[in-house]
């Protein structure tokens, strides 16, 4: 179960910007990357760390998306659009300005589950994840 506050009501909710949800869905994804690099045997911070990154940039992130996108609800799938639509002021260095937007829809989505208390619904997507991801990697 992931560690929540508490959770915000759907009015609460459509005020916040989508960078907002983004910014907390970084926060959740990250969290998640760290203690599956620390699960999948890491012992020494250098490989958590090593393996986070490959787990959270933008172009691991964009795949995810795309991975995620026949699965998700309706209402999910308009925070992920309304997150990959938003106008970053910066993008990484090391990805597309599209790949970038499929990363913040992805980080919107997973910032809006964790603030509406859904950690059930985080962590059904991200096995689906992590299950695609090791198949990638055969």
């Amino acid at each position: 179960m992931l560690l929540q506050t508490e959770s915000i009501d759907k009015t609460r909710l459509s005020e916040l910007s989508t960078l907002t949800l983004a910014h907390i869905g970084d926060g959740v994804f990250e969290l998640l990357a760290r203690t599956h690099a620390v699960a999948e045997g890491g012992c020494r911070v250098e490989q958590v760390h090593r393996r986070t990154v490959e787990i959270v940039d933008a172009r691991a992130q964009s795949r995810a998306a795309q991975a995620l996108l026949p699965c998700l609800t309706p209402d999910e799938l308009a925070v992920y659009k309304r997150g990959r639509n938003a106008k970053p002021k910066t993008a990484p260095a090391h990805a597309t300005l599209a790949e970038y937007a499929r990363a913040t829809g992805l980080e919107a989505l997973f910032g809006m589950l964790y603030l509406t208390g859904q950690s059930e619904r985080i962590l059904e997507l991200w096995r689906l994840l992590m299950q695609r991801e090791e198949e990638r990697r055969l």
